[in-house]
């Protein structure tokens, strides 16, 4: 699809990769999509990165009608742009749609608005390992009313931004605590939706954490608060023995683009995987018997995240002497290598952006 291209007259200043963060500087160009529930999707365009003009009364802003997604974009050693798994994103984006109650877009339509934007601001992909290129679709619900109900009207944009590593520390094992007072999500709700109710409902219990010194929260199942689910910004995954163990997708949690990578990777490294329910007892109990060997998040933000302590009540574990585990390492240096380019695509997960202008 050929989308109308507005184009900035002054492009902004490029930052140094050494001077990147996460999330806060944004690219020189934004797609856009008019949605109409009965009608769906029209009037694609790129233009300059903006502001969005929004009634007060916007049904996005009062009742979180909103769904997004992130994944990531690239640079080779060959100067080849690289998208990772957008597919993947694609179909979680329409199922949250779905749960929202917001029209389902495209998925050409989708891809084609993705790689054109890419393209068009390609120079702000970063060099440097460690770097890449944020995407951040996002689609809300726009009509001015204040009755409880599905808007008509819906806005999609796409917007890019260079980042650096997620964590300040880099890829070095996270503090974290298991979350017992608080719930993310409970089975029938929106748990395996990425909506922006599920992130603003997490927020207090990630800061009293990060006010000790925690870098996140483990959340546990609503019902019992025994069985664990995810972190705030990831997937989470268990050395038992020689087993990786993660929990199931049932509902509660999200079905990670990265999660189910790492899963795939163990297995062709050899090892037994398990997506099953696992308690915060069954952990402490493994990790009393020296059975737990590893804890590691998995996300599109820090790729890996290795864990090395978690704190639960009034006991805390010591993951692996709080040094990265062998399997993190592993599955971070490998992933790395295939979103790069610097290692073979056996899986088929990276789709090339044409870069010519």
């Amino acid at each position: 699809m050929d989308i109308p291209i507005t184009r900035l007259q002054q492009p902004k200043p490029k930052p140094p990769d050494d001077e990147l963060g996460f999330g806060q500087i944004f690219t020189d160009h934004m797609f856009l999509l008019d949605g109409v529930a009965d009608t769906g999707w029209s009037n694609p365009r790129i233009v300059p990165y903006g502001p969005l003009s929004l009634e007060p009364a916007t049904v996005g802003l009062h009742y979180a009608q909103a769904i997004f997604e992130g994944l990531k974009a690239y640079r080779s050693p060959d100067d080849k742009i690289l998208l990772f798994r957008p597919d993947r994103n694609i179909d979680r984006f329409n199922r949250s749609a779905v749960r929202l109650c917001v029209p389902p877009i495209d998925p050409e339509l989708f891809l084609s608005a993705l790689t054109q934007l890419v393209k068009l601001d390609q120079d702000w992909v970063p060099h440097a390992p460690g770097t890449s290129l944020y995407i951040r679709p996002v689609a809300f619900a726009c009509d001015p009313d204040l009755r409880v109900r599905p808007s008509h009207t819906y806005q999609f944009f796409i917007i890019l931004s260079p980042v650096a590593a997620y964590y300040a520390e880099g890829f070095k094992p996270l503090r974290i605590r298991v979350e017992d007072r608080y719930v993310r999500a409970v089975r029938g709700g929106t748990g395996a939706a990425k909506t922006a109710g599920n992130y603003g409902s997490s927020l207090f219990a990630g800061e009293e954490a990060h006010k000790d010194g925690f870098a996140q929260v483990l959340w546990l199942d609503g019902v019992e608060q025994q069985y664990i689910e995810e972190v705030g910004s990831m997937n989470i995954a268990f050395v038992l023995g020689d087993e990786l163990v993660t929990p199931p997708a049932t509902g509660t949690i999200l079905e990670g683009v990265t999660r189910a990578s790492v899963l795939q990777l163990a297995q062709d490294f050899g090892m037994q995987v398990a997506e099953r329910p696992i308690t915060i007892t069954e952990v402490l109990t493994a990790a009393r018997n020296g059975l737990l060997r590893e804890v590691f998040g998995a996300g599109t933000a820090a790729v890996i995240s290795p864990v090395s302590e978690l704190s639960y009540k009034d006991e805390t574990v010591v993951v692996n002497n709080g040094q990265v585990g062998p399997l993190a390492q592993h599955l971070f240096d490998e992933l790395s290598a295939i979103q790069r380019g610097l290692k073979p695509d056996r899986h088929g997960w990276m789709v090339e952006v044409d870069s010519s202008l």
